[in-house]
């Protein structure tokens, strides 16, 4: 007789086991409507399913996020019942739910095109409004086996043998259509809903492996309603229209090519913006008492097997053999083993700490080129990078302070507030669970000490201790993983990091792994969609461009982008004979903040005629006054905040 514990902390008892669908319909009919799944013990499952035992129960309904997955889930099961139905011979593989969508991989001899979706998705449509139930079924592993054999499913096949021996076989069945599947999945079809669509086709190689068949992958989206799926899809549009690769080229700020994959080509414009990036964020560590440092890019692999990193990410590394001397040296792939021989080269005091250690260090990593995108996910990157080393005592101070400076960098950069997430231990990980349990103690308590609010991310730590990430959420609401602080006791034992305490006993300092931006072509990636290329007036690598209306005005104009320039404006002049139509055009398509037009009255009067990106209008001024709204304008957030509080 299960007592079911409900979310309000109700209890209700039942005489036998009992289907969650039944416990709904005991509770109340628009419950027993609404339901679409439930969580027993925090497990989710169908409604179907039996509840035996004493369990807390909560259903889920539309409006709640979880239905989200299971819409999707259930979404990619259609496909591939659509697909079969289409194609006769097709083979189904894998179809999860993924964010904001789902995808299905099939095997078949001609690949799928976009010119399929119509009639995909109208088959499945079909298959949505005919609402056929699905149902769970257990099989014997060697029936579902030969089932799946008799189809010509050898996929399915090869994935039911190398299930682990212990596991429940389970198939979906939904009409007369079946698919192994570990579940859950709503009470039919038709919660699906008509809020999908088919996306793009893309080749995947089975389970990942580039030796094994190439399958064609179609992705696709569902959601809870027509409004979040239209929104979804402006989203997108939206998303391709800030396209940082596409604004990069249309403002010639960088490229990439095949003789250099993976790496950066900045064009003066984009390294403008580079170093602009970099001064800001070098004058706010220096205000923050960071020392900057710089370390080798080629290193021993024997640093790095006793950092541990050699084990972890080897397959990442680029190597260089140097034969004269029979080493092997790896481009470094991060800068923390660097930062330890640093502190290690000289012995420590305990008054030396905190020990704020920064480097826009020049890392490399290989990437699949699958996996390459642009300048956000590149295989030579800088980072954003420094390292804390300190005492236990200092952990809550320290991660207080550094949530203070990314929190102020943050909104400089124009990005109103951030999520954090509480990464915990990984299956696989270095130092002894007492060493981990510390580390996540310390910085939980750090979290409650500086006021840091986040959502639990198990599993997900650095290999070496628990951290906290930092999520942006862009201007379209993407959320974007950049900021991040790690508590390491692992890397100072392993490295013998040491400093003197204060009673003369040599202690292990704690290291703290931070950063801010994460890589600095990253974050300029982000910046640049989050602003569509239209930079704030400081940060824009061309600020003004000087253009004439006649070239009887030429000489006016290089005086005014001279002195402009040596207030310390980005400026360029157009002297081209050309329209001044055609050069508001042209500047504003490379989204330059302002233009700075003069003719023959400016330059009889000494004024000059500004006009802002994104406006019709012009304002007159005089020259001085020109130039000092727009230097005022060009002083970064820092200097500015400075100079406001500066007593001269």
């Amino acid at each position: 007789m299960p007592a079911i514990t409900l979310p309000d902390g109700s209890v209700r008892g039942f005489d036998a086991p009992v289907t969650g669908a039944e416990i709904a319909a005991a509770i109340g009919p628009g419950l027993a409507r609404a339901a679409l799944a439930m969580r027993v013990d925090g497990q989710m499952r169908d409604l179907s399913r039996l509840v035996e035992t004493d369990a807390a129960v909560t259903f889920i309904t539309r409006r709640d996020d979880d239905a989200l997955e299971l819409i999707r889930h259930d979404a990619a099961h259609v496909l591939a019942e659509a697909v079969q139905a289409l194609y006769p011979g097709t083979q189904v593989t894998i179809g999860p739910s993924i964010e904001n969508g789902f995808y299905y991989d099939f095997a078949r001899n001609e690949p799928f095109t976009p010119e399929d979706f119509p009639a995909i998705e109208a088959k499945m449509r079909a298959i949505v409004a005919a609402g056929a139930r699905f149902e769970r079924e257990v099989w014997e592993r060697a029936a579902a086996i030969a089932f799946f054999e008799a189809r010509g499913e050898r996929f399915k096949a090869e994935l039911i043998r190398d299930l682990p021996g212990d596991e429940t076989i389970t198939l979906y069945r939904q009409g007369d259509w079946i698919d192994l599947c570990r579940g859950p999945h709503m009470r039919s079809t038709a919660d699906i809903g008509p809020a999908f669509k088919l996306m793009k086709v893309a080749g995947a190689y089975w389970r990942g492996d580039h030796t094994k068949p190439m399958l064609s992958r179609i992705y696709g989206t569902a959601w809870r309603d027509q409004k979040e799926l239209d929104a979804y899809l402006t989203m997108l549009e939206e998303a391709e229209r800030r396209d940082h690769r596409r604004i990069g080229k249309q403002m010639d700020l960088f490229h990439i090519q095949e003789e250099a994959t993976g790496s950066v080509f900045w064009h003066p414009k984009g390294w403008q913006l580079y170093r602009t990036l970099e001064s800001y964020m070098r004058r706010r560590l220096d205000a923050a008492d960071y020392q900057e440092v710089r370390t080798p890019q080629l290193v021993d692999r024997t640093l790095w097997e006793k950092s541990g990193h050699w084990e972890k990410f080897r397959e990442h590394m680029f190597l260089a053999r140097v034969e004269d001397e029979d080493k092997t040296l790896a481009l470094k792939p991060m800068n923390c083993p660097c930062h330890v021989q640093i502190f290690n080269h000289t012995l420590r005091s305990y008054r030396e700490l905190p020990l704020r250690m920064a480097e826009f260090g020049a890392c490399h990593r290989y990437e699949p080129s699958g996996a390459l995108h642009g300048i956000m996910r590149v295989r030579a990157f800088t980072q954003d990078d420094a390292h804390i080393f300190c005492t236990q005592a200092q952990i809550t101070s320290e991660t207080a302070a550094f949530v203070e400076l990314l929190r102020s960098v943050y909104a400089d950069l124009g990005f109103e507030g951030f999520s954090v997430k509480f990464s915990d231990r990984p299956a696989t990980r270095a130092g002894t669970d007492d060493t981990w349990d510390r580390a996540e103690a310390a910085l939980r308590e750090a979290c409650a000490q500086a006021g840091v609010a986040y959502a639990l991310n198990p599993g997900e730590g650095a290999f070496y201790g628990p951290k906290l990430e930092f999520v942006l959420r862009d201007a379209i609401g993407r959320d974007w993983q950049c900021g991040t602080i790690q508590v390491d006791f692992v890397l100072p034992e392993r490295l013998d990091a040491e400093y003197v305490a204060e009673d003369g006993a040599r202690l292990r300092p704690v290291m703290l792994h931070r950063a801010i931006l994460g890589s600095f072509e990253r974050f300029l990636g982000i910046l640049i969609e989050q602003h569509a290329g239209r930079f704030p007036f400081w940060m824009a690598p061309v600020q003004a461009v000087v253009a004439p209306i006649v070239s009887d005005a030429n000489d006016y104009a290089q005086t005014v982008a001279a002195r402009l320039a040596a207030a310390g404006i980005a400026v360029k002049s157009d002297l081209r004979n050309e329209k001044i139509n055609a050069k508001v055009r042209e500047h504003s398509l490379q989204h330059v903040p302002v233009l700075v037009v003069v003719g023959r009255r400016e330059a009889e009067q000494n004024t000059v005629s500004l006009r802002r990106l994104g406006s019709d209008r012009q304002e007159t001024m005089g020259l001085d006054a020109a130039i000092a709204t727009l230097a005022a304008e060009a002083l970064p957030p820092d200097l500015r905040r400075a100079r406001a509080t500066s007593p001269l």
